[in-house]
């Protein structure tokens, strides 16, 4: 067994890893010769204190012991054998399509958008504030909405799987081997799509189909058994199964379902806005000290308060990051928020996001029953369009101003390339989200001293956190309660909350399916 060593360090000796071995060594007793191997297995900042330190965990390989290789799944030539289809190809579609490789099944892979080479003239056009392609933007695509949001990898979701696994087969595919032992790994949004490319290629060498602009219309089903689907060009694609894995946003299929009496389940979600601060004022808040050490990382915030007995907490923290536009359709606004892995923008953002009940939204639910959650989701950002400038630019507002209610008469500089017009938040956003939010911004401000100022502006609206959906399914068998052969999974089937936790369950679901043909 390898001997653990458990270090707290200066960001200067944690940088060298000269230094740090070194240090490493002398802590084992055990002489120099000896030393097989050493593996950084975790690291992370405590920022609790002026004096930071890099608290570092090692294992020390002795004498003839040599550490496990990362892993390197036994991916299959499966081009004859049984065809599964898989409706999406964000992480859940991807993960659940190299593990059906792996366990002898043929994944037939469909997705609605654009490779992700392509997806990349969409994206630009959102940037100088063209209209959106409903089919092609920072949510549709292949990878999905994570391709373009930064890549966190952190997850709370450990007990349902792998995660490790799904760390080293990101590693595998070219993601930086810093993942598999940062306390918060994140890969980036510069870096991600050559990965998500890599593992396309995966399952194409090893007999995997991948369909793009191949946008799913209607499901083939025969008592009570889902036997395959139809295209938007009418085409009919048949399989032993099928694994629906079409992320948060895609509305469609979810009135798809509820039109052929498929069961859904409203389910909790969270809207709000998106903060950003000057990425210096965040880092001397957290480091307490005016200028940050160039051998720290941007200094990140995981902020939650209770407002009126209503949760009001930060999401999807990006810092030395970028505001991006992630609407999916015509008139309605939404922003989200990335980071390159350099993390060096001289921006930090995130989600501040409030909690909506059924009770929100029970003025909705006589015309659309199960679906009133995600039809309040959509006049929230209606509004938001309405307030805005036009295509992407987005309402926006001093920070410190949003809480008084008052007009910003200038708007500080953004990461947000589109644009940003000065708009009185509360005037169009529901009360319940104002006041849950001014509350919590002052919360914040007691939490992290500096957090309000008028340094600091919000744009409007963080709308996608999750889906206001979950599609069924049973817990054994991981299929739909009334459809044999369909087995929803990820984030649009509301299982899931991010990239590894979403890769996770649509490895879950790939065994679920291989159980059920079996």
């Amino acid at each position: 067994m390898p001997k653990t060593i458990i270090l707290s360090l200066t960001p200067e000796q944690a940088s060298d890893p000269k230094k740090y071995e070194k240090i490493v060594i002398r802590q084992t007793g055990i002489t120099t010769d000896r030393i097989a191997s050493i593996r950084l297995k975790r690291k992370s900042v405590d920022a609790r204190k002026k004096n930071i330190r890099i608290n570092m965990e090692f294992e020390v390989y002795i004498d003839d012991e040599r550490p496990a290789d990362i892993v390197k799944p036994e991916w299959k030539d499966v081009t004859f054998d049984t065809p599964v289809i898989v409706i999406g190809s964000g992480p859940a579609g991807l993960f659940a399509s190299l593990r059906l490789i792996e366990l002898g099944y043929k994944p037939v892979l469909l997705e609605r958008g654009k490779d992700v080479s392509s997806r990349k003239r969409d994206i630009a056009d959102l940037n100088k504030n063209l209209p959106v392609n409903p089919e092609s933007n920072y949510c549709f695509g292949e990878g999905g909405a994570g391709t373009y949001s930064d890549g966190k990898l952190y997850t709370r979701s450990r007990k349902r799987g792998n995660y490790r696994r799904a760390l080293e087969i990101l590693h595998y595919h070219g993601a930086n081997e810093a993942i598999l032992y940062d306390a918060h790994p994140h890969i980036g949004t510069d870096q991600l799509p050559r990965v998500v490319a890599a593992i396309r290629e995966t399952i194409r060498k090893n007999g995997g189909e991948v369909h793009f602009n191949c946008k799913v219309t209607d499901l083939l089903i025969k008592n009570n058994y889902i036997k395959g689907v139809i295209d938007q060009s009418g085409n009919r694609i048949e399989g032993a199964a099928v694994i629906l894995a079409t992320g948060h946003s895609a509305r469609d299929i979810y009135y798809l379902l509820h039109d052929k009496k498929i069961r859904l389940e409203a389910k909790p979600f969270a809207m709000g806005v998106r903060v950003e601060h000057p990425q210096a004022l965040i880092d001397s808040i957290q480091y307490k000290s005016s200028q940050r050490n160039p051998l720290l990382p941007a200094a990140s915030y995981s902020l939650v308060s209770q407002e009126g007995g209503r949760g009001v907490y930060s999401f999807c923290m990006c810092p030395g990051g970028f505001i991006v536009p992630a609407s999916t359709a015509p008139q309605e606004s939404v922003v989200n928020g990335m980071s390159p892995s350099g993390r060096n923008s001289i921006f930090a953002n995130s989600g501040i996001v409030t909690e909506i009940r059924p009770s929100d939204y029970a003025f909705l639910s006589d015309s659309y029953g199960v679906l009133a959650g995600l039809k309040f989701q959509q006049l929230f950002e209606q509004s938001a369009f309405n307030n805005g400038g036009g295509n992407q630019i987005v309402p926006a507002q001093r920070l410190t101003d949003f809480v008084t209610g008052r007009f910003s008469n200038s708007l500080p500089r953004t990461s947000y390339r589109p644009g940003t017009i000065s708009n009185v938040a509360a005037s169009w956003m529901p009360k319940f989200i104002y006041e849950s939010l001014a509350a919590g911004f002052k919360s914040f401000d007691r939490k992290m001293k500096g957090f309000l100022t008028n340094e600091a502006q919000i744009l409007g609206v963080e709308s996608r956190t999750s889906s206001p959906v979950r599609i069924p399914r049973s817990p054994e068998t991981l299929m739909h309660p009334e459809i044999n052969g369909l087995f929803p999974c990820g984030e649009g089937a509301g299982y899931a909350g991010g990239i590894i936790s979403a890769a996770v369950d649509g490895e879950n679901a790939a065994e679920a399916v291989a159980h059920y043909l079996k």
